[in-house]
Order: structure tokens, then C-alpha cells, then sequence
């Protein structure tokens, strides 16, 4: 028998707008990152942080989304999940769809096996792709070792699925101080990474591991794994027990100064340099933005009003777009990668230009994923399963 489709509830605009913001902020980041000369010399260095950001905002709004109507009886477990596999799957499916058609696109000498790729390969990873279940590196064909060599990005997603899982059948059951306590043991996991302490011995003497940062997350071996649920359980959870606490703060502009905080946090400089002695101010530096002032954003976006229709109507726009470009940006930024490699003598105006036009060829991509993908499959959806 099919249940009823409860309707959503108010959306906190600021906090849409900030999502958005902080995708766009991954896109330059990747952007630059063709260009690095590695993670201390980055342009936009702590872009990657907007996924811990990403995390916080999803747990907050699930909160205030879930909380009471699971608790009231109103929803059920399996209505929960239906939910949620709405709102995220269909943009995952298009994500790894794009990353098959593109996937030859994106060939270079840092792909060291994409030669060797063959169709039948593909096929097969974008069928697994589309269940949302991991690959072992046995089957990588781009030589990273992704857990989603198709579209890299879907690895965020894959967890963001494990937080509601847990979220739904054990933690939504827990009292704030119980949830408090999860958090504190969280953020005492936050901090072992981001002071590079490996407690638990997963990190090998070599390998492709940033110290003192949050970095990594996209592999299934044991100290991706470490580092993406790390990155995880902190921030979404944190985010729940802020909605539950209530305790917002209102500022005046408030979506202007979160904003402006969010683009700060990502894109300063790499804190201590690229000298090895003072690594540990990066850790520092990451463990104070994800531990205390992402929570301090996410309250003041919460508790802060949009104020005037272009600023309404800017928050909507960079909400809509922000899930959508980011898990269809990045086969995009194997197409830059490959292009560069492959056009090393260009003059500089030409590398400008490209990654300028990838940039906007990934705005309207994920426009158009919305607008035309996503919006009518989830009503198609809506309607099938409830």
C-alpha cells in the first residue's frame, strides 16, 4: 500500500545559497588544481573543505527535515529512505552517465591506464556506478584508485547515503547529550587527522597521503576509508545536533557575511607554507574551520533572514545549482587535465580560456541536469513510490 507523500517543509534560504557558493568554490578549486605544482602551492587551497561543509549542511537539514516527523509516526523508516533516494539518486545516475560518455576525453599521462580501458569495462562500471556501489581498485581504469573512476566526485555521495543510513536506524534515537557525546569522540577523530597522528595505523610509510589535512576520501583501501569517514561523521552530525539545540544567531546580511566566511575559509593560502616543520599549522588551521566555524556559519545561516527579492532570488538559483554542479562538474576537469597534458606549448591566454569555458560548460551542464533531469524525474519518482 502506498503511503503519502508528506510535503517538504520551509527551506533555509541562506543555507541553500551557502551550498551553493561552496560548489562553485569546488569548481575553481579543481580548476586550478590541473595547474598545481601539489597541495602547498594550490590556488583556492581549502576548496576541498566545502565538502566537511557540504556534510554539516546535510545534517543540519535533515534534522530539521526528519527529526519529528520520524519521532510523530508520521514518517516511516522505509518512507525515509524513499525520500532520500529521491532527492540524491537521480543526479547520481546522471553523474556517472556523463563520466562514461566523456570518459576517452580525458586521457593523459597522469591516467596511466586509460588506454587499456575497454568498452565492455566501462559498461560494466557505469552499471555498478548507477547502484552506487563501490569499486575495488582491481577495477580502476584511470589509475587513482577511485572509488568511482567514471565521476570521482560520487564518493561524497556514497557516504552522504551511509549518514542517512545511520542517521535513520540508530542515531535519530539518541538524546542530545548521547548525540553530544558521539560528536565529541568525532572531533577527537577530526583532530587525530588533522594533526597527521594515524591512531590507528592505516597510513603506509609511502603513498599518495597529504599530511596534516582532511584531503583524501575517494578510495576504498583502509586509510581512505579512514579519512572519509572521518571527514563525515563529525560535520553531519554536528549539523543535527545544531538544529536540535535551536541556538541560531541572527546577523544583519546574513548570507553576505556567511559567504564571504565560506570564501575565505577555501580559498586561504596553505597555512604554514610548504615547510615541513610548520605542517602542523595546517592542521591547526582545518581542524578550527571544521570543528568551529562551520557550526558558526551554519547558525548564522539559520538564523538569518534573506532580505530583498535578488537576494532571495540569488540564494534559490545558487541552490538549485549547487547539488547538481558538483556531481556532474568533475568529468569536466579530466577533459581540462587531458587537454592540458596534451597542449603543453599553448601560450598562456589559451589555458585561460579553457578553463574559463569549462567553468561555464559546467554551470550550464548542472543547469540544465536540474531543470531538465532532475525536477521531472523526481516528480516521475514521487508518484511511483509513494
Amino acid at each position: 500500500m502506498s503511503s503519502n507523500y508528506l510535503a517538504s517543509k520551509p527551506r533555509y534560504e541562506i543555507l541553500d545559497g551557502l551550498r551553493g557558493v561552496a560548489a562553485i568554490l569546488v569548481v575553481c578549486f579543481h580548476l586550478f588544481e590541473t595547474y598545481s605544482a601539489g597541495v602547498t602551492h594550490q590556488i583556492i587551497n581549502h576548496g576541498y573543505l566545502a565538502v566537511d561543509f557540504f556534510f554539516m549542511l546535510s545534517g543540519f537539514v535533515i534534522g530539521y527535515a526528519y527529526d519529528d516527523r520520524l519521532a510523530s509516526g508520521k514518517m516511516t523508516t522505509w518512507d525515509f529512505l524513499k525520500r532520500r533516494f529521491i532527492r540524491l539518486h537521480p543526479l547520481v545516475c546522471i553523474g556517472a552517465l556523463i563520466g562514461f560518455l566523456l570518459f576517452h576525453f580525458g586521457g593523459g599521462p597522469e591516467f596511466g591506464i586509460m588506454s587499456d580501458a575497454q568498452w565492455s569495462q566501462l559498461i560494466v562500471l557505469l552499471l555498478i556506478a548507477l547502484t552506487m556501489i563501490p569499486v575495488p581498485a582491481s577495477m580502476d581504469v584511470r589509475g587513482w584508485s577511485e572509488t568511482y573512476p567514471l565521476n570521482g566526485a560520487t564518493w561524497s555521495l556514497m557516504l552522504e547515503y551511509i549518514a542517512n543510513l545511520l542517521y535513520v536506524l540508530i542515531i535519530r534515537r539518541l538524546g542530545k547529550v548521547a548525540l553530544g557525546i558521539c560528536i565529541a569522540i568525532f572531533a577527537l577523530l577530526t583532530l587525530s587527522l588533522t594533526f597527521n597522528l594515524d591512531s590507528f595505523g592505516v597510513f603506509p610509510e609511502s603513498g599518495n597521503y597529504a599530511a596534516y589535512t582532511v584531503i583524501g576520501g575517494w578510495g576504498v583501501d583502509a586509510a581512505q576509508l579512514y579519512i572519509g569517514f572521518t571527514r563525515l561523521l563529525y560535520p553531519f552530525f554536528a549539523g543535527l545536533l545544531l538544529c536540535r539545540m535551536g541556538k541560531f544567531i541572527t546577523v544583519k546580511g546574513g548570507f553576505w557575511w556567511c559567504a564571504l566566511i565560506i570564501i575565505i575559509c577555501q580559498s586561504m593560502p596553505r597555512v604554514g607554507g610548504a615547510d615541513p616543520a610548520n605542517f602542523w599549522m595546517n592542521g591547526l588551521y582545518e581542524s578550527i574551520v571544521i570543528l568551529a566555524v562551520f557550526p558558526l556559519v551554519v547558525a548564522m545561516g539559520a538564523g538569518s533572514k534573506v532580505v530583498g527579492e535578488k537576494s532571495q532570488k540569488i540564494c534559490k538559483f545558487l541552490g538549485d545549482l549547487s547539488y547538481p554542479l558538483y556531481i556532474t562538474h568533475y568529468p569536466l576537469i579530466y577533459m581540462q587535465m587531458g587537454w592540458k597534458e596534451t597542449h603543453q606549448d599553448a601560450p598562456l591566454d589559451q589555458h585561460i580560456l579553457v578553463a574559463i569555458s569549462i567553468f561555464c560548460i559546467a554551470i550550464a551542464m548542472a543547469w540544465a541536469s536540474f531543470r531538465l533531469y532532475d525536477v521531472p524525474v523526481r516528480e516521475w519518482l514521487k508518484k511511483k513510490l509513494f
